[in-house]
């Protein structure tokens, strides 16, 4: 939360007792949620991203989305905030073993890092690990090298998701690891001067 009207309330919980709490710390979120309630006028709160990038709105009507640890902002609606076990197949992709589930019907509020993309899929669409945000979790997906082993290996691209199905993906233009191995010379340097 950035700012918000004099009249908004802010309620802080652990939601779904100190199982749910848990759960949500297994995918980078806090242990608690709050909810914010305007009382007598409307209000209005201002919420931002702890990392730089684009903020998404998905109107949700009865659908479930999947998303990496840390994209999900704030949601207003029937929305339910759940945690997916993604097994060693999301392990690969770089999101962890689990992932955040949000389903139901409103509006959820979600981020990246760097730009957001939408891309629709119908049929098959192949995505760098580090650069997945959300995808809806009636498409299928296979984390797979991309081209033959020297290609893996060499060319810095590694493993890739194959997405099967039909649905809106969402991918982020920058990638968190690239960021930190393109700063690595540079901390080196500043470690060599001290």
């Amino acid at each position: 939360m950035v700012a918000m009207s004099a009249n908004v309330q802010i309620e802080t919980k652990a939601k779904g007792g100190l199982l749910g709490g848990l759960k949500r710390m297994v995918t980078g979120e806090s242990f608690f949620t709050n909810t914010f309630t305007a009382e007598g006028a409307p209000g209005t709160i201002k919420f931002a991203p702890s990392a730089p990038g684009d903020v998404e709105v998905l109107e949700l009507r009865g659908e479930s989305y999947l998303m990496q640890s840390g994209a999900y902002l704030a949601h207003h609606g029937d929305i339910e905030i759940d945690t997916k076990f993604g097994g060693f197949k999301s392990f690969f992709a770089g999101e962890g073993f689990f992932l955040i589930k949000v389903s139901g019907n409103g509006t959820v509020f979600f981020n990246s890092y760097g730009g957001l993309k939408k891309v629709h899929v119908d049929g098959s669409y192949i995505v760098d690990t580090t650069h997945i945000v959300a995808f809806p979790e009636s498409m299928s997906y296979n984390v797979e090298a991309v081209g033959g082993l020297k290609a893996t290996f060499l060319s810095g691209e590694g493993l890739v998701c194959r997405y099967s199905g039909t649905g809106d993906l969402y991918i982020q233009t920058r990638s968190a690891p690239a960021f930190a191995g393109w700063l690595n010379p540079f901390r080196r340097v500043e470690q060599k001067k001290n």
